[in-house]
């Protein structure tokens, strides 16, 4: 028989405290409603009662019905807090899978956490999601206790019901840190206001440029229904903006249709807010531009110019244009998933152009 060299005692003991050692942290489960807990990007969030719509619910049967569909997914919404929890976890309900061909599942149902401005991970939906099931998702834990700015970014084309914010027991919540501009930057727009096609939700051009230039914003775009249509102007002009930023034209499927849509939308938001920056982008490049010329999309241009030059000349001393080829153009393809919608590096490209002409006007570095 060999001889044992060391007592076995305390390497029973060790095993029997494994298990305890184990155990996940207890934690404190806070509602939305938490105070400290700020929503942001959902300008009319109290109102609908909590929900994480992007349109009011009052006026729910006034917008067309692929506008209200899309209007639940809550793409620019955040939660924001600031905590010195060692563990962050996030309780999630989704009514569907993801499902896009040409758009990540972290992108459509992703909720991302940035800590300090730091991406630290992303809460998503898998192909069994539906209405009941609940999704409990942890980004850190075992961490010093240390104060932390977070922000969630909520998804860019799925609904999502937060069911909680999970921090430790003994976990301090404070307000987040204050933007330095006052009041939100406000998007309207297509597919490609919406976000797509992100790889996840903190990386549509909004998240990018609200992070550089420490802004609030909002997302009012609309995939495939960014159509400019007078009860989204009405929408768009009823929020108290520091800037406003219109970015559609390719949804509308003719020239004739966008004509009928623009000016009219600047004037709906110029007759509320008459002092307000307004920024018209017209179309970024498309991959098949590089091998035909697109008489829609250049007559869509030179529409949006001959606008803006008018209501320039009218004395608009507010209203500026910039040309989204100079954001995304054809020496950029690389920044375009599917030949249209751009993808994150497309996405940074566009926010680094933008955060140069908005910080300037709002004198944000």
């Amino acid at each position: 028989m060999i001889a044992l060299r060391y007592p076995v005692l305390p390497l029973i003991v060790a095993a029997s405290l494994f298990p305890l050692l184990a155990q996940e942290p207890q934690l404190r489960w806070l509602p939305l409603a938490t105070q400290n807990v700020e929503i942001d990007g959902l300008p009319w969030f109290s109102e609908n009662g909590g929900e994480l719509f992007r349109l009011p619910v009052r006026l729910k049967d006034t917008y067309r019905k692929p506008v209200w569909d899309l209007a639940q997914s809550p793409s620019g919404g955040r939660i924001r807090f600031r905590t010195d929890s060692t563990t962050l976890a996030i309780r999630l309900e989704y009514p569907e899978p993801p499902g896009m061909k040409n758009m990540h599942a972290f992108g459509q149902s992703g909720v991302d956490l940035y800590a300090d401005s730091v991406y630290r991970g992303t809460a998503i939906a898998d192909y069994d999601a539906k209405p009941g099931k609940t999704y409990e998702h942890t980004y850190y834990k075992g961490q010093a206790r240390a104060e932390r700015d977070v922000t969630l970014y909520l998804p860019l084309y799925i609904g999502v019901k937060v069911l909680g914010i999970g921090v430790d027991a003994e976990a301090r919540l404070e307000q987040a840190k204050p933007f330095a501009i006052a009041k939100p930057l406000v998007f309207y727009g297509t597919s490609i206001t919406q976000g797509g096609c992100a790889s996840r939700s903190g990386m549509s051009y909004q998240a990018i440029l609200g992070r550089m230039l420490n802004a609030d914003f909002v997302n009012l775009g609309f995939s495939g229904n960014g159509l400019g249509e007078p009860e989204m102007a009405r929408a768009v002009a009823d929020i108290d903006a520091s800037y406003y930023v219109l970015d559609f034209a390719q949804n509308n499927p003719t020239v004739d249709s966008l004509a009928q849509a623009y000016a009219p939308f600047i004037e709906t938001i110029r007759g509320k807010r008459a002092e307000a920056p307004i920024l018209v982008i017209t179309p970024i490049y498309a991959a098949h531009e590089s091998w035909s010329r697109d008489a829609r999309l250049e007559d869509m241009r030179e529409l949006i110019r001959r606008v803006a030059a008018e209501k320039i000349a009218a004395g608009d001393r507010h209203l500026e244009i910039l040309e989204g080829t100079d954001l995304l153009g054809p020496a950029r393809g690389d920044g375009l998933v599917d030949g249209t919608h751009p993808n994150d590096l497309g996405f940074q490209w566009m926010a680094e152009g933008l955060a140069a002409r908005i910080g300037k006007v709002l004198g944000v570095r």
